[in-house]
């Protein structure tokens, strides 16, 4: 068994932060006298102690983490706190069923964006911006993830993105926590300057704050049903454009750009490949719209790069139905989930640098065909491209395909049609939000799923943005073997 004292002991810091942070949108609710925030003062009140009374119990003044205690942290927290912001949902006055919180709170934190909520023009302020504080912090947790407990655990080619050389029974808390602290300022930065430039589009103050905080994590909740369909008169998606952009570059690069490093953006491969394939879908979706539709050409490409943008870094807003644009653009909004963003962004998945690097072994292996012989090291970024690298994208690639094509199956045996099953499934797997189709596209939501349905997408929805394999490997009989 892995030792828990220093698991439980973070988690519970985790979930009296957690609590701390029901508090704002209660005082909201408080302020403009909605009822809701009982509901708020009731969970966190319960959610703080809770997490308090856990960390104060397992207190250890050298809390390190070995390897296999950082995989049960890095899912158990994230199922924790999943399970624990969905408390709010449940205590509102209208009452939403146990299913359907634990599915908002989980879209919500895993800033998948997936929503069984109606009517938010109507809703509480506080509910709405507590959506979009799951979504924030679940961006900056992502981003302290991917860049130091993956990297350590090795899991799907992270190894590649790793800050300093480390061994097995590295002590991951210090490391964790001085980056967190350099992220966090830059993460909110970010949404500051997005604030800012929703305000300047027309935009009031709440509805700023609220949709910056979605922006930047890519989470894509919004205040409003018509998303941000209904922000475009003042130029909302233009700066929606910008920022979603910015939470799709990996936080790294911003980290080196503060160091003195301006150049580090045009030196990472993943940061002009992901420009580079932005420019090239956007292209392709505004020449389609262009010409087999009546929509003129600044309008296609404004549609185009706002949607495009949107589904590729995982975001989910939508400023139009691409499902009734016609059957091109929903087969290619369909592979654009599968695309993602860089390493170590907000944005979720597969990622880019995973086709690099596979691109690169493919290379090799036909290079090495004709020629027996040759000797062809495989690079990335100019750097040796280790064996380990590549045998982890491709195990995590296949895992990827194998946990989509499930999750389709058992949505499929369920009574969905295909085009629900396998949006849905892909949607969830890839933390994306909006799904094809009349029921679960950018025009619906998920809430006339039935409860089997929403479960399902809510594992696919952990899995995924958990990388897949750091849940998978609990399930293995070794991990628990002393």
């Amino acid at each position: 068994m892995p030792d828990l004292r220093p698991v439980f002991f973070v988690v519970g810091i985790m979930v009296a932060a957690l609590g701390a942070a029901m508090f704002v949108p209660m005082l909201v609710d408080y302020a403009m006298s909605d009822q809701s925030w009982r509901a708020f003062a009731v969970s966190g009140i319960f959610t703080t102690l809770l997490g308090a009374v856990l960390a104060s119990a397992t207190y250890s003044p050298d809390p390190g983490l070995s390897t296999r205690s950082a995989f049960l942290l890095t899912v158990l927290s994230w199922v924790v706190l999943s399970s624990l912001a969905a408390l709010p949902f449940l205590l509102e006055p209208t009452r939403m069923s146990f299913t359907d919180a634990l599915f908002e709170a989980t879209s919500g934190i895993t800033t998948t964006g997936s929503t069984v909520m109606t009517g938010l023009d109507d809703r509480p302020k506080g509910i709405l911006l507590w959506r979009s504080i799951l979504q924030w912090i679940g961006g900056a947790g992502i981003i302290v993830t991917a860049m130091a407990v993956l990297p350590m655990l090795k899991v799907g080619g992270m190894q590649l993105f790793r800050l300093e050389s480390s061994d097995v029974g590295e002590k991951l808390l210090p490391r964790a926590a001085s980056l967190a602290a350099a992220i966090s300022g830059i993460y909110l930065l970010l949404t500051v300057l997005c604030a800012m430039g929703y305000g300047f589009t027309g935009m009031g103050l709440f509805d700023s704050v609220a949709h910056a905080m979605t922006t930047v994590a890519t989470g894509g909740y919004s205040t409003s049903d018509a998303s941000m369909g209904g922000f475009m008169d003042g130029g909302a998606d233009l700066v929606g454009i910008a920022f979603m952009m910015a939470g799709g570059l990996p936080f790294g690069v911003y980290l080196l750009m503060l160091q003195g490093r301006l150049r580090a953006p045009f030196r990472d491969p993943q940061v002009l490949t992901f420009v580079l394939i932005m420019c090239l879908l956007i292209a392709l979706v505004t020449f389609f719209l262009w010409t087999n539709s009546e929509i003129t050409g600044s309008q296609a490409l404004r549609l185009s790069a706002f949607n495009t943008v949107s589904i590729v870094t995982g975001t989910g807003y939508a400023t139009a139905n691409y499902y009734s644009w016609g059957s091109f653009a929903v087969a290619a909004f369909f592979i654009f989930m599968f695309i993602g963003g860089c390493a170590g962004s907000t944005a979720c998945s597969i990622k880019i640098f995973r086709y690099q690097v596979a691109f690169e072994a493919l290379r090799g292996y036909l290079m090495r065909m004709p020629r027996r012989n040759i000797v062809m090291p495989l690079r990335y970024g100019g750097n040796p491209l280790p064996e380990s690298v590549v045998y982890s994208v491709m195990s995590y690639f296949f895992l990827f395909l194998t946990c989509f094509a499930v999750t389709a199956f058992l949505l499929s045996t369920l009574g969905l049609d295909d085009l629900t099953a396998w949006s849905g499934a892909g949607s969830a797997i890839a933390n994306v939000g909006p799904g094809l189709g009349d029921i679960i596209g950018p025009a619906g939501t998920y809430q006339s799923l039935g409860n089997p349905e929403k479960w399902i997408l809510m594992m696919a929805m952990i899995i995924g943005r958990l990388e897949i394999v750091t849940v998978l490997v609990l399930l293995t009989p070794t991990f628990w073997r002393s």
